[in-house]
């Protein structure tokens, strides 16, 4: 552990930390759960039998994929922003022999190139083409044939963990980057009963605790802060006027952490803001993204827990 910051990515870091716990409701950037330990944690989270949007969106994934295969059209250029494993992305690779060519796209490029390269070895028809990108900032996309249809591919719900500025920023980048022919695949998870909702993230198990409270593990290894994670309890709560579930970490004894030579003084009861995750009505979707996509096609399961939706530009 180091007692000072030592890489641009650290400044950042630095600079979003700070922002964040020096605000009247602390919080940090739910990015930053996913350091190698955090990763770990939340595919351990996937497998839970609270934890219901993985498996379903797979199940979505499977039993619809040749359908799904007839909208995207004869010849597709696939482009995932934040591809991580691809494991759903597979679905698709080995049942869609229109995909001529796939993008991968993650910040992290060890991980992204040797996730990139057993997917070539494993689907040699299709030219896989990994971009080291941060999806929100401007880009290149390669491009393989340009014939082909550029669809994105966004599944697991990742758009319910944005905020509204971000929602506006990403449909816009993704409307520009497939153009006027082009399609969005996204994965959308619906409204249901809080108490699904709330096991889903409070599970018996306490994983998604520990991945809850690796933040602050993972900031301590990054920055050299000294925050306790047991002076901190995981809850997850559902906030019925947002139509969201809410990460908090809750102060459970009052005390104060240095973070990189800055006090920062933490009162029993209150709380650091770690996530969101955002659950739609097919409706209230559709009207959130009506200014740049137009939804054409919905796939949801039997119980309507979850949705992958096929969206066209306006």
């Amino acid at each position: 552990m180091s007692n000072s910051v030592e890489s641009a990515s650290d400044t950042v870091m630095l600079k979003e930390v700070f922002e964040g716990l020096t605000k009247p409701q602390k919080s940090l950037p739910s990015k930053y759960f996913y350091d190698k330990k955090g990763s770990h944690l939340f595919d351990e989270i996937t497998e839970l039998e609270e934890y219901y949007p993985t498996r379903t969106e797979i199940w979505i994934l499977e039993n619809y994929v040749d359908e799904i295969a007839s909208y995207l059209g004869e010849e597709v250029e696939l482009v995932e922003p934040g591809s991580g494993s691809s494991e759903k992305t597979r679905i698709l690779l080995a049942n869609m022999p229109n995909i001529c060519c796939y993008v991968p796209m993650d910040i992290s490029g060890d991980y992204l190139f040797k996730v990139a390269e057993q997917l070539q070895a494993d689907y040699p028809n299709i030219k896989i083409m990994p971009l080291q990108a941060d999806y929100t900032q401007p880009f290149d996309l390669p491009e393989y044939s340009p014939t082909a249809r550029k669809v994105v591919f966004f599944p697991g719900s990742t758009i319910g963990n944005f905020r509204k500025e971000r929602i506006e920023l990403f449909m816009k980048v993704m409307s520009e980057m497939v153009g006027k022919e082009g399609a969005l695949l996204i994965g959308a998870d619906l409204k249901k009963d809080q108490e699904v909702l709330e096991a889903a993230y409070n599970d018996s198990k306490e994983i998604t605790a520990a991945f809850n409270k690796n933040i602050l593990s993972h900031i301590n290894h990054k920055l050299g802060s000294d925050f306790n994670t047991g002076l901190f309890d995981h809850k997850s709560i559902w906030n019925e006027k947002d139509s969201r579930i809410e990460m908090h970490l809750i102060v459970n004894k009052s005390h104060s952490v240095q973070v990189n030579g800055t006090v920062i003084d933490f009162e029993k009861g209150e709380t650091i803001h770690t996530e969101n995750s955002h659950k739609y009505t097919l409706e209230g979707f559709a009207e959130m993204v009506s200014p740049w996509f137009e939804v054409k096609k919905v796939w949801t399961d039997e119980r309507d827990y979850f949705s992958v939706q096929y969206l066209e530009p306006k």
